[in-house]
């Protein structure tokens, strides 16, 4: 059990899951802040059986600071086609940022893919309808105009400080081959200020982070900067959240300053949990690909946000966030994934839950890193979707092809003792067994069920499980032949 174990929800809310945003909505890329009462998310947009990154317009969702389960959809906020060098739509959105500019308007700073270039948008609200202004651009001596373009313009990040300055960090460093990118060119984690019209620059780019080129006697080695900056200022420091070069995990750097001495402090998450409490990459706890996220403190909590993978792909992707903590000195303890991240502490162990809440998804031979274009329908389980209506909100999420040595779990749960059975709606073709146990794959029993289904239709298989009190996880480990897909579960209690 981790801190979730200690902290309580609050009664009459809504519980929050993750992913936090309904399960048929794919926003990756998440970057969260607090406008007046509300948390709103900024992402990118991925869609059901994707085949490509961000091929959505951007669309913001927010919910209430003391509800953090009741999310509402503010709408497309920018389409695709707004920008002038993007009018036919060939290019994508790529991770987004927001900022207050100086006159209290708010800046939304985007990259069309890999065309090199930022861009600015520009609206009155937070979530409202905002209107293409500009690229972020160098004024010459001779009173020219060139965009912006050293050190790969790629996932901007902005921050307005106390005293008024602007600062825009970005950068691409994959130490993968990528077809599009000039490996000459790549550098570091750059950043540059701006003027107080958000889009002209005001001093040349600086390096403040190190890639996999240049990260040995830095501090920075095995964790160089990969992508995805994310920047917050806490307490007097710098907080520089960014993905590594290992690529499932958000690291973070710190500094008194905004544009130099940045050091290495530390992982926050990974989307595998690999390196949480010492877990190798061969047992990570979910299928890993890349990451992208950032800090935020709601109402006396800070979190992180991040994006796990669905679908067997690297284009399917869902938001999550899990609380953390700042300590005294300034670091942040790495957390691991969790069904219950926004909620504030653990979920009842009563009522029905999707199974697609679950937090751990590992195969019969482990899971791996889901390479780019790689589909793993065919030999690893993975979270789908089907639909069941003609609207959006009638796709019904679910785990498929769990196979003999599958493991799922689920974290955590606040159980009263009451506990008599656990319902679990199946389909398949299966002949096997299925185990309930607390807290690990490896933990105490809590139940054990046989199963044999062959139907196509969703039908519930009720095991008996044993009395349980306490904070626990859930876990699922199936053995037999056949394969099943499980779509929720329900606690039957006293």
């Amino acid at each position: 059990m981790d801190s979730h174990a200690g902290m309580a929800a609050k009664p009459g809310r809504k519980p929050a899951f993750n992913p936090y945003l309904p399960g048929y909505e794919y926003i990756p890329d998440g970057e969260p802040y607090v406008f007046g009462d509300r948390v709103y998310v900024f992402g990118s947009h991925d869609e059901s059986g994707g085949t490509k990154y961000c091929p959505g317009d951007y669309v913001c969702w927010s919910a209430p600071v003391d509800d953090l389960g009741n999310w509402r959809k503010e709408g497309t906020i920018y389409r695709k086609e707004q920008d002038p060098a993007n009018r036919d739509g060939s290019h994508a959105l790529f991770a987004p940022d927001v900022a207050v500019g100086p006159d209290g308007r708010y800046y939304l700073y985007y990259g069309l893919d890999f065309t090199g270039k930022i861009s600015v948008a520009v609206c009155d609200t937070p979530a409202g309808r905002y209107e293409y202004l500009d690229t972020v651009h160098v004024r010459e001596e001779d009173g020219t105009r060139r965009d912006l373009t050293e050190g790969i313009p790629f996932d901007p990040a902005v921050l307005v400080d106390n005293d008024g300055r602007i600062f825009l960090y970005y950068g691409f460093c994959p130490h993968f081959p990528v077809p599009w990118v000039d490996r000459s060119r790549i550098s570091g984690c750059m950043v540059v200020e701006l003027n107080p019209d958000m889009v002209t620059v005001k001093e040349p780019p600086k390096k403040v982070l190190p890639c996999f080129l240049d990260a040995a006697g830095t501090g920075f080695e095995n964790h160089a900067y990969f992508e995805a900056p994310s920047i917050r200022k806490i307490n007097g420091l710098y907080y520089l959240v960014y993905a590594s070069q290992q690529v499932h995990e958000l690291c973070y750097a710190t500094s008194r300053h905004p544009d130099r001495d940045f050091k290495f402090r530390g992982v926050i998450i990974s989307n595998g949990d690999i390196g949480y409490r010492g877990r190798k990459p061969e047992d990570r706890l979910a299928y890993t690909a890349n990451n992208h996220g950032g800090l935020v403190k709601i109402r006396d909590q800070w979190y992180i946000f991040y994006h796990r993978h669905t679908q067997g792909t690297q284009f399917s992707r869902q938001g999550c966030a899990e609380p953390v903590n700042l300590l005294e000195d300034g670091t942040i303890p790495q957390v691991e994934m969790t069904s219950c991240g926004l909620n504030g502490g653990p979920l009842p162990a009563n009522g029905v839950y999707p199974a697609h809440i679950a937090c751990n998804l590992v195969g019969p031979n482990g899971a791996c890193m889901i390479e780019f274009r790689s589909n793993l329908k065919a030999t690893e389980p993975y979270i789908d979707e089907e639909e069941c209506g003609s609207e959006e909100h009638e796709r019904n999420q679910y785990i498929a092809n769990i196979t003999s040595g599958t493991r799922i779990g689920f974290k955590y749960f606040a159980f009263d003792g009451g506990l008599r059975s656990i319902s679990l709606r199946l389909r398949g073709r299966a002949d096997g067994t299925i185990s309930l146990r607390a807290d690990d794959f490896a933990g105490e029993v809590i139940g054990e069920g046989k199963i044999f289904l062959d139907s196509d239709q969703w039908t519930d298989v009720v095991i008996p499980s044993g009395g349980i009190e306490g904070t626990h996880g859930l876990f699922i480990v199936y053995t037999g032949d056949g394969y099943l897909d499980l779509d929720s579960f329900a606690f039957l209690n006293e």
